[in-house]
């Protein structure tokens, strides 16, 4: 889906335009309609300059990030940076690999880097070797993603999810203290990782492709029975983080990752948008400021080796590309907007953004 720049904000386009080639490449393909070998061009630049060279740089001989599969080696699990509210690391292997490949990374970049991990990464959890993964809805996810990405074996971990869906079709991480209902950051975690997989692969796990699909399936249509936003139950809002946007995105859920990832469901399986993201959709449009960008709500926090969007409060180039990109795909569908979405339903106090 692209947008006509005559038809559109020229000036925000160009401004979008002016970023990192990890974010400019993007909206060279998505937003502005560039010919591939223009995209393409600037993609190939991820690994030469800007964020990605520089993340690049951070990578520790033994194909590490700061020491450690998912938190830092020198993390201190009984110290104040673990302490509530004080934010997960972002700068260990799991988070820097996720960035890299989001960013748009060639493979070939960290040829070597999957064996490196195989011999000399294991999970913080119980010691398990980095590509079996291990019992963390979302870090398999990520795993399963980045396995595929760099070409490691993750088959195992694609089978794991199979076996750990939740009876309400989703997927928690708490799953091993007991929990057997799904949530809603464990499942949009595990479907990105899917869906990724599949794109990739096809799908196929020991022959099962076709459980595997249905799988992500079940998972998705768990989010879009509760309209993305609500308790199943109550039809309360399921949480103040639901409508607040930050990037990046890292685990959080929010209502603007939900929609992106059921726009890349969408065009990989050649479906229409599902109307029962209508809800989501009008609040990602009530957050649009007259000035056509979105702001960075809050940052999430933790350790980080280096800030790839603006401070809290400021318009966001990054969340600005995702919104137009999710308000182009469904507006294709419903120019006028869809029948199905019931009277009142983006009118309930979601719009207040809390």
């Amino acid at each position: 889906m692209t947008l006509d720049p005559v038809a559109h904000d020229q000036a925000r386009l160009e401004w979008l335009l002016d970023s990192d080639p990890a974010l400019r490449w993007q909206v060279q393909r998505d937003l502005a309609g560039s010919p591939r070998a223009v995209w393409a061009e600037t993609r190939a630049r991820v690994g030469s300059e800007g964020f990605g060279v520089r993340l690049l740089a951070l990578q520790d001989a033994d194909g590490q990030w700061a020491g450690g599969a998912y938190f830092p080696k020198d993390f201190d699990f009984d110290g104040p940076e673990a302490a509530d509210g004080a934010g997960q690391p972002y700068t260990a292997t799991t988070w820097s690999l996720n960035s890299l490949r989001d960013w748009g990374l060639d493979a070939e970049a960290l040829a070597g880097t999957a064996e490196l991990l195989a011999v000399n990464s294991r999970w913080e959890y119980e010691n398990l070797p980095y590509w079996g993964g291990e019992v963390d809805a979302c870090i398999n996810a990520f795993t399963l993603a980045n396995g595929v990405w760099l070409g490691a074996d993750v088959s195992g971990i694609a089978q794991w999810f199979l076996d750990h869906q939740m009876t309400e079709g989703g997927w928690n991480c708490e799953w091993v203290e007991g929990s057997a209902r799904s949530s809603f950051h464990s499942t949009l975690n595990s479907l990105r990782g899917l869906l990724y997989y599949e794109e990739a692969t096809g799908g196929d796990v020991g022959g099962h492709r076709e459980e595997l699909r249905a799988a992500r399936r079940a998972g998705e249509e768990y989010l879009l029975e509760r309209r993305l936003l609500h308790r199943l139950s109550t039809d309360e809002l399921v949480g103040p983080w639901a409508p607040r946007f930050a990037h990046p995105f890292r685990w959080f859920y929010s209502a603007l990752a939900a929609v992106d990832y059921f726009r890349a469901a969408s065009m990989r399986d050649g479906t229409s948008p599902d109307e029962r993201l209508g809800e989501a959709i009008e609040l990602i449009r009530a957050a649009r400021l007259p000035d056509g960008t979105w702001l960075q709500e809050r940052r999430h926090p933790g350790r980080v080796w280096f800030e790839t969007d603006v401070a809290a409060g400021e318009p966001s180039k990054w969340l600005t590309f995702y919104g137009i990109r999710a308000l182009a795909w469904w507006d294709a569908a419903y120019p006028a907007g869809p029948e199905g979405v019931p009277d009142g339903r983006t009118t309930n106090g979601i719009r207040s953004r809390p």
